[in-house]
């Protein structure tokens, strides 16, 4: 193993400049012609869910009343006062101009508000794509329908806007890109600090940050183009993208770089020492980068499409940086040679021993004390663990402030029912249509007013806050025809309500000449339905029903408030059950054949579960893989039993400090469902790099020394290196959770810091402090059922102490 390292390290120092400009030449053309991540990912995680999901079926029912591959797009129309006829005629003008746009199938006018000051278009576009190409298309229909609103003339004072889960879903992928692009700077910027700090050198921070940072600029368009032909990209996995491979990529830069600063104060010419640090750090990095894939390609066996959707975009990421790190690096290295580390002098010597070695000297002496005190507080950390509560994980449901769309969502929120801006929709499937048996409909609507679970209740006989009987919607019906079918403008009074003073109805002959006429978008000769039965707000009303019945009547959709709160809090997302539990009473109640819940809330819940489902698949199989893979690396089948024990009771500490944070002290009410899949995932592939690299240095060492010494002093040289990594990969995910608490994102907030806090204890007490406690209790079974070979230690040079 090590003879092909060494290749690879006499390769990377041989071709140093054409792989320089090789790596600047794709990066530039990567970025040049390939698209961004961010037009590419989603940011509504229910659309991740499995087919089986309740929300699912839901919205498989809901399919009725609005085909399956058509996207909605609501445009709202409004102003301060009522609507006049100048902005009816402008609002058809409006209507006529989107459904000119290409990707439009259609174009409905869904309604007026109850006060008179709103209209609501519905846009039914033809959008059939998949993962990232489906949000390209959503992307360029938004701005074609914006451009088609702000092309048309409206009156002075009415003002239009989109809303809606898709418009509000394209400004959050723009946020995001913005949100990706401060996370990537704050993150460099605390990279270079750290970096300068420990190695007290001008270039040596900038150079092993460099191929990390090439690598992230590659690795998200590469993504992209990936994500347009078919992969699904989360916005999760833009940001964590940045995040891992900046924090995974410094490590790997500084298990070589300080490799490379050792062989040079043991003596070695400066070229020499880049061969000699791949060749004996190259598998480390390597098999440190192998346990992050393997660890992310086993979300592929996840249900939720959020967590195996995780799995190839990070994959990629970190498979570019391994190459990065074997060839870029070393090229850099060897063309600066000694200038990397100035102004610090490397001087041939012994090393001095250093904080770490001093520290490895009391572990060597106490291993029983400081493993049995280290498990005692891990385990007390541990122990608050069982205090998880899981909360939301919000889907991009809120608008970024100031955009387009939030105006919009402000508008649907002050002019029409609340529920409208964020929606619970209750779905029915009848046996019949709806106007055949009013009954049904009266009764669901009496029970979910009445219910305690929800408030609000809109429907079919309360469009848009205006009460219809059951009587009054079968006549229109009758009367007026299909509601989808109605002009916006009421029709006008006929000859023969003119001569009759009464008012009575008009002839059969008339009410089909009027609804014919409405059909087609005329005016109509029915007024005798208006002025002698109908008023103007009950014809206005029964035209909104459109959007509560499926045009076969058999579908029909109730939209709540819910007593548990917002839609996108814990509270709502914990009560789904009790939501489920009572909507199916109401159907059994009113005959209904099928029944189910739409919504955030409902779609939160199926996350959640899935989520913690997935748990118990995926984390098996990480396990599995990884421990193959430190099987392979420590020729030991005892070690990675301890290793792997030992991520363990990083993950449940951390989660137990996370808990008592802000669970227990910030009285959050629950942790972002998410966090204790990616602490998992991420401690245990990241953790184990650090554990790769100390028990191989320590294996190197033990071939020529007795164990006691060999701990040392791989202790004394890795012990610097591990830390700066730890601390390096600990601010990034820090720079997350402070990105995520400024932009008012708890869920990042929590993510970040729970990451953090794990990577630090991890860092500085589990790989070094119990892990070596560990190897010296073990002796000679740590690399069971292989046989160490003890050679002679090569002497070395005598010479000044080196100054670290």
């Amino acid at each position: 193993m090590h003879s092909v390292f060494r290749a690879i390290g006499r390769f990377s120092v041989r071709f140093r400049w054409p792989l320089v400009a090789l790596w600047v030449g794709a990066a530039i053309a990567v970025v040049h012609l390939l698209p961004s991540l961010s037009s590419v990912t989603q940011n509504d995680n229910t659309s991740f869910l499995p087919a089986n999901a309740p929300s699912q079926h839901a919205a498989t029912l809901a399919s009725n009343l609005q085909p399956s591959n058509l996207t909605s797009i609501t445009v709202i129309v409004a102003r301060d006062g009522q609507l006049t006829a100048a902005d009816e005629s402008a609002i058809a003008g409006l209507q006529q101009k989107l459904d000119k746009e290409p990707s439009v199938h259609q174009v409905k006018d869904t309604g007026r508000s109850a006060d008179g000051k709103a209209e609501q278009l519905q846009v039914l576009a033809n959008l059939s794509a998949t993962g990232g190409q489906k949000q390209q298309e959503e992307t360029t229909i938004v701005a074609d329908l914006r451009s088609a609103v702000s092309a048309t003339s409206l009156p002075s004072g009415l003002q239009s806007h989109l809303a809606g889960p898709v418009a509000t879903d394209v400004d959050n992928s723009k946020q995001s890109g913005n949100s990706s692009s401060q996370t990537q700077g704050l993150s460099l910027l605390l990279i270079i600090v750290v970096l300068a700090f420990v190695f007290r050198a001008v270039l040596a921070p900038l150079v092993t940050l460099l191929p990390a940072l090439l690598v992230v600029l590659m690795s998200g368009p590469l993504i992209a183009e990936a994500a347009v032909h078919g992969l699904s990209i989360s916005s999760l996995a833009s940001v964590l993208l940045v995040v891992l491979v900046l924090g995974a990529g410094t490590d790997y830069g500084l298990f070589l770089v300080f490799r490379v600063r050792e062989e040079l104060r043991a003596g070695t010419a400066p070229k020499e020492a880049v061969v000699a640090a791949v060749e004996k750090v190259g598998e480390s990095i390597t098999f440190s980068a192998g346990t992050v894939i393997a660890a992310l390609l086993s979300l592929l066996a996840a249900s939720f499409g959020v967590y195996s959707n995780l799995g190839i975009p990070l994959a990629i990421g970190i498979g570019l940086m391994l190459l990065a790190g074997l060839t870029l690096l070393p090229a850099l290295l060897a063309i600066l040679g000694r200038a990397v580390f100035w102004p610090s002098r490397i001087r041939p010597g012994i090393p001095k021993t250093g904080l770490w070695g001093r520290i490895s000297g009391s572990i060597v002496q106490r291993p029983v004390a400081t493993l049995c005190i280290g498990l005692a507080f891990f385990g007390a950390l541990a122990a608050a663990s069982t205090g998880y509560t899981p909360a939301g994980f919000s889907g991009g449901t809120s608008a970024p402030a100031g955009t387009d769309s939030a105006q919009g969502q402000a508008l649907l929120t002050e002019h029409f029912p609340r529920t409208t801006a964020n929606p619970t929709m209750l779905v029915f499937q009848l046996p019949q249509s709806a106007w055949a048996d009013t009954t049904a409909l009266a009764d669901a609507q009496q029970q979910l007013q009445s219910a305690s679970q929800f408030k609000n209740v809109t429907g079919p006989l309360s469009p848009n806050g205006v009460n219809l009987t059951a009587a009054d919607y079968t006549d229109m019906h009758t009367a007026l025809g299909p509601a989808d079918k109605l002009s916006p403008t009421p029709p006008l009074p006929t000859r023969s309500t003119a001569a009759n003073p009464a008012g009575g109805n008009s002839s059969p002959a008339d009410t089909k000449a009027g609804a014919g006429a409405k059909a087609a978008g005329g005016t109509g000769t029915g007024a005798a339905l208006i002025d002698g039965k109908f008023t103007v707000a009950q014809y206005q009303a029964y035209r909104s029903t459109a959007q509560y019945v499926s045009p076969d009547g058999t579908t029909v959709q109730f939209r709540v408030e819910l007593t548990a709160g917002s839609p996108d809090t814990s509270a709502a997302m914990n009560a789904v059950p009790d939501l489920r539990a009572k909507t199916t009473a109401v159907a059994q109640k009113i005959g209904a054949t099928d029944s189910g819940v739409l919504g955030q809330a409902a779609g939160l819940y199926d996350v959640s579960d899935t989520s913690s489902n997935d748990l118990g698949s995926v984390i098996p199989i990480a396990i599995a893989v990884i421990g193959l893979l430190l099987i392979l690396v420590m020729r030991s089948l005892v070690a990675p039993l301890y290793l792997i024990a030992s991520v363990a009771l990083s993950y449940f500490s951390s989660l137990g400090l996370a808990v008592l944070l802000f669970i227990k002290l910030d009285h959050s009410g629950g942790l972002v469902f998410i966090l204790p899949f990616l602490m998992f995932v991420f401690l245990l592939a990241l953790g184990e790099d650090y554990n790769i690299l100390v028990m191989t240095r320590i294996r190197e060492e033990a071939h020529h020394l007795p164990l006691r010494e060999a701990v040392c002093k791989a202790l004394n040289a890795t012990g610097t290196t591990v830390t700066s990594a730890g601390l390096v990969l600990a601010g990034t995910f820090a720079v997350l959770a402070i990105n995520g608490a400024n932009n008012g994102n708890n869920q990042l907030r929590d993510v970040g810091t729970g990451l953090a806090l794990g990577i630090l204890m991890d860092t500085f007490l589990v790989r070094t402090l119990l892990v070596p406690s560990a190897v010296l209790l073990l002796g000679r079974w740590n690399w069971w059922p292989s046989k160490l070979v003890h050679r002679q230690a090569t002497p070395a040079p005598e010479a000044e102490p080196a100054h670290s």
